[in-house]
């Protein structure tokens, strides 16, 4: 009888254990992907920060591309005011794809390409650029790894238990957005 319930109390202590294991590593993931959004977060925010200095900057030389300086505050306003994340991927993309446009357009003006504050603000956004970059490929990877997880058996089990679902890739969705800049000289 003791054995029977030593066996039992050693099998109820093994499914215990797993299960915990289980679900920090889940939670582990989720935190991870969490993390990876916040850092993207980070180097959005700074993005945003910079768009009003360099269109007030670049405003007096590039008089015949105000279009593209009034779609990128435009892009600039949606991604700041974007609430759900999805939403917020789209208009972050948008705006990528418009800052990609915008330094094209900054090469063709020889005296704002002279200007050292605007060399300075173009070679941050550069920078933040490349960052937001790194951030989205740690991001997405996160987010395949924690996909993967919550799909996988035996995670499957525990993930409905702990409200988890799928999480989406921070993706450029636009043609537009794909393409590179075209300078022209």
């Amino acid at each position: 009888m003791i054995g029977v319930l030593v066996i039992l109390l050693s099998l109820v202590a093994f499914v215990l254990f797993t299960y915990f294991i289980l679900y920090n590593s889940l939670l582990r993931s989720k935190v991870e992907v969490d993390n990876a959004w916040a850092q993207i977060d980070v180097q959005l925010k700074r993005r945003h920060d910079l768009i009003p200095n360099l269109v007030n900057t670049v405003k007096g030389y590039m008089q015949h591309e105000k279009e593209t300086l009034e779609k990128v505050i435009q892009a600039r306003a949606a991604a700041i005011s974007a609430k759900e994340l999805p939403e917020r991927i789209k208009a972050e993309g948008e705006i990528s794809g418009l800052l990609g446009r915008l330094l094209a357009v900054f090469e063709q003006y020889p005296n704002l390409k002279a200007d050292r504050h605007a060399l300075e603000l173009m070679e941050e956004l550069r920078t933040t650029e490349n960052s937001i970059a790194f951030a989205r490929q740690h991001y997405n990877d996160s987010v395949m790894k924690y996909n993967y997880k919550i799909k996988a058996f035996p995670w499957v089990i525990i993930a409905p238990m702990m409200n988890l679902s799928k999480r989406e890739y921070f993706e450029v969705e636009t043609e537009e957005e794909k393409r590179a800049p075209e300078v022209k000289f």
